[in-house]
């Protein structure tokens, strides 16, 4: 969608959307982790890659974000998580 075809109307909810990016995907990292503690097997495993990519939206290097994923632990996530606030 081009910007000539956006109301001023989308054209201010998409700006508050990247201004508040960070937020939005803090928000989404801790669901995550709530929902990590209650799965297994192949549902875990689409949540690590849902984690995977919010970490990656946040800046995080793709070396940090093999290894939380790769320890399978979502306390360290927690911990990870607590440390960049």
């Amino acid at each position: 969608m081009a910007t000539q075809d956006r109301t001023p109307y989308q054209e201010k909810i998409i700006k508050r959307y990247y201004e508040n990016r960070k937020d939005i995907m803090s928000q989404k990292l801790e669901d995550l982790v709530s929902d990590l503690y209650l799965s297994e097997g192949k549902k875990r495993k689409q949540i690590w890659k849902r984690v995977s990519v919010a970490l990656s939206n946040l800046g995080v290097s793709q070396v940090q974000i093999d290894y939380l994923v790769s320890s399978d632990n979502p306390a360290g996530l927690v911990r990870y998580i607590e440390k960049r606030r």
